[in-house]
């Protein structure tokens, strides 16, 4: 396990690194939060140690910094005993622990216990819901590291995030990941998809209705807002919602609160929202079919998800992948993919992105011999 202890005072650094040495971890110093912010951007560590007061940057703004880059370490703030409304301050913004001075030695052994355990938890829950969700983003390419970097610094925030692209592109998985990366993940997520909704009954499916509110209203009906309370909220293709409830979406983000469809009371919600549509939201706004102070509000982080022509470097490993999941449902072994007829498909243009290359994978693992041949792609694309 590798350890930060992040204190102006030499005498504590030195005695800290001293003990944690002593029982087997691997430990490095800063003097101040500056350094610590630097160390912390190059390099891993399970557990950091961080003085609250030191002068310049202090262990609030280290603790930020982490924070706000999603940098899975455990912070243990190191406070003086005019510290405690500040340590319990930082415990409240993501600190693991907080340790008064002077140090106590039992004490600081049992937090890197307990903050071991705590990264052990944090590993195993990564790879649970990889698992548990099925779903993830395939390819090695540049582009998509991209959106992973992106990802992985916004998820922890809870900025909204609005993610744009093609049909086809994956934009969903995108929004999932921030979910299952976020604060939020054991809490809802809910989707819904604008386009599906026709208009008279899209407020009701967000907001919720009253019994007897409209004629079918036989009972009261939690919108979709209120079901992701506490959770995240994915918009899928927003740009078809229309202007009425555009208002109204608009109100809830602003105010945290909603109405239900035939009521006048308020209902606070706590909700993250994730957007995303295939559409130029700024040329909607300037015909008018898109409000524009929605459209900023909801575009705190921008994300503009590659189609798969724009990176055609994945392929392989998406035919690789789609070939082992259609087997697997089917109960057969997978069929692999000759080399030829993996160029001849990286060749070949994808109006229809990821979700096309999936059927063209499924339809040759149906039609064509084992392993799938060029002259299969040929024959049956």
């Amino acid at each position: 396990m590798n350890i930060l202890v992040v204190d102006d005072e030499r005498a504590i650094r030195n005695s800290l690194k001293e003990i944690l040495t002593d029982e087997g971890y691997e430990v490095e110093t800063a003097e101040d939060g500056a350094v610590a912010i630097e160390m912390l951007g190059k390099d891993h560590y399970d557990v950091v140690f961080c003085d609250i007061k030191m002068p310049g940057k202090d262990g609030g703004e280290v603790l930020s910094y982490v924070m706000s880059e999603g940098i899975d370490s455990a912070m243990v703030m190191i406070s003086g005993h005019g510290d405690i409304e500040t340590a319990v301050d930082c415990i409240k913004k993501g600190a693991f622990d907080f340790i008064q001075k002077p140090l106590d030695l039992n004490r600081i052994l049992i937090t890197v216990k307990n903050a071991a355990e705590r990264t052990t938890l944090v590993k195993d829950n990564k790879v649970l819901k990889k698992k548990v969700y099925g779903q993830q983003m395939i390819g090695s390419s540049a582009a998509l590291q991209q959106i992973r970097d992106i990802i992985a610094k916004v998820a922890p925030t809870d900025a909204r995030v609005l993610i744009t692209g093609a049909n086809g592109t994956g934009k969903e998985l995108v929004a999932r990941s921030l979910h299952q990366q976020s604060g939020r993940s054991a809490m809802p997520y809910i989707e819904v998809n604008c386009a599906a909704i026709p208009s008279e009954l899209i407020e009701s499916e967000l907001f919720g209705h009253e019994k007897g509110s409209f004629t079918s209203a036989v009972k009261q009906h939690k919108g979709k807002f209120e079901q992701a309370d506490g959770g995240t909220l994915f918009l899928d293709e927003i740009g078809d919602m229309s202007l009425a409830a555009q208002a109204k979406v608009l109100r809830v983000l602003q105010e945290k609160k909603l109405s239900r469809v035939g009521s006048d009371k308020d209902i606070q919600v706590d909700v993250r929202v994730i957007a995303a549509t295939n559409k130029d939201l700024r040329r909607e706004i300037e015909e008018n079919r898109f409000r524009e102070d929605l459209y900023h509000r909801l575009s705190v982080i921008l994300v503009r998800v590659p189609s798969l022509d724009d990176r055609k470097e994945d392929i392989p490993e998406l035919i690789s992948y789609f070939a082992e999941q259609i087997c697997a449902e089917s109960g057969k072994s997978p069929v692999p993919f000759s080399d030829e007829a993996v160029a001849l498909l990286q060749e070949r243009s994808w109006p229809g992105n990821i979700r096309e290359l999936r059927n063209v994978v499924e339809r040759l693992l149906i039609l064509g011999g084992n392993p799938v041949s060029a002259k299969d792609v040929k024959d049956f694309v």
